[in-house]
């Protein structure tokens, strides 16, 4: 396992998320105990020390199952992380009953690593609004020793991690976002990335596989790959693109079975990053995946041409992420913080953005369908 140093602490590069946990029947909110436990063991013995979990993953269930499993180890053989739950406004107010309920749930009398949890367009309002307490709570519980370092996830927009930023990044000790080789560009990955490196906070990784859609891909894109190493998997593309950022300190991996967790390990037993041609030919894989989204250039041209003052590259961004992923939370959530008559259902139909749009974005038509899909 090749490990991290991290304020002098040694972190195993791969931690386990507990997101995906192996279920029954299908039923998200019913672990599979066992196969949990033979899984937890199986990484304690090959070196990952790193674990990931938050209060509402798998129906509220997964920080009991991970408390239950990591309380068979000596507490000092692991690190456990988990997060506040801002995602949901309504537990704004309510920090101190959950940090409480998370520790009894998790078996635990500290936390190594504590999160604001999604720090996004939809709730960074309240998370900055210093009535709800959180701030304060959290570092009177840093003080104490009940979290040892703290820092924040971000599922939203560079413009909205700069805000947070500006008001705690004093306090901050890491960001966990949305990378992968896909998303360098198409969630504007490296210009968070570089945000973070400004305020000196190493990298925490989520979605390195985004969501699995890198752990398999066209056969004409495999070929590309394996032309350069014919050795190495197609998940672990995606590792060694992660292990070529020197600001990540730390990879989770949402793994769902034992043969994921063993594939994974195997890959960061070594670290083999990308050489620069290696790297263009990925991003030009990562291109010809987005062929099909619409070729936004955020030139606003269309903007000042539009009478519903509609945010249209905007708008057209979150239908991109919306279309290719097929849904999902990150454009419904972000939507959510815009008003409803600046949504894309509120676009009249009348053509004067397409009038002067350079790439010939037939805008209306996507502002359409985005609206139709939402409402599905």
């Amino acid at each position: 396992m090749i490990y991290k140093d991290f304020q002098g602490l040694k972190l195993s590069a791969l931690g386990l998320g507990t997101m995906r946990l192996p279920v029954i029947d299908g039923d998200d909110a019913r672990i599979d105990e066992k196969a949990t436990e033979e899984m937890v063991a199986y990484a304690m013995e090959h070196g990952v020390n790193y674990f990931d979990t938050a209060w509402g993953y798998h129906n509220g269930n997964a920080e009991l199952v991970t408390g239950k499993m990591l309380s068979k180890y000596p507490r000092e053989s692991f690190y456990l992380a988990t997060k506040f739950p801002g995602y949901d406004l309504s537990n704004m107010d309510k920090v101190e009953e959950i940090f409480e309920k998370q520790l009894e749930k998790c078996q635990v009398e500290y936390f190594d690593f504590y999160l604001f949890h999604n720090v996004c367009e939809m709730n960074i309002d309240a998370y900055l609004d210093r009535s709800n307490g959180i701030y304060e709570y959290l570092m009177k519980q840093k003080e104490n020793g009940r979290i040892r370092h703290l820092g924040f996830s971000a599922h939203g927009s560079y413009d909205v991690m700069k805000r947070f930023l500006e008001a705690y990044g004093e306090c901050m000790e890491f960001c966990q976002i949305q990378l992968n080789y896909l998303d360098w560009s198409f969630q504007d990955a490296k210009a968070k990335v570089e945000l973070l490196k400004e305020y000196k906070l190493p990298v925490w990784v989520m979605e390195p596989l985004r969501g699995g859609k890198l752990a398999k891909l066209k056969d004409s894109e495999e070929e590309i790959l394996k032309s350069m190493r014919p050795d190495e998997g197609i998940p672990a593309w995606a590792f060694r693109f992660l292990q070529s950022i020197p600001e990540v300190t730390m990879t989770l991996s949402g793994m769902s079975n034992m043969e994921q967790l063993q594939d994974n390990i195997r890959t960061f037993e070594t670290e083999k990053p990308l050489s620069n041609e290696e790297m263009d030919k990925l991003l030009s894989v990562a291109n010809r995946m987005l062929d099909g989204t619409l070729p936004c250039t955020a030139c606003h041209y269309c903007v000042s041409h539009c009478p519903q003052g509609l945010d249209i590259p905007n708008l057209l961004s979150l239908y991109n992420e919306h279309s290719f992923t097929g849904g999902g939370f990150i454009a419904p959530m972000a939507l959510s913080a815009v008003p409803e008559d600046k949504r894309p259902g509120a676009c009249i139909g009348c053509r004067s953005c397409e009038a002067v749009c350079p790439q010939q974005i037939k805008i209306s038509e996507a502002m359409a369908d985005f609206s139709a899909r939402l409402k599905a």
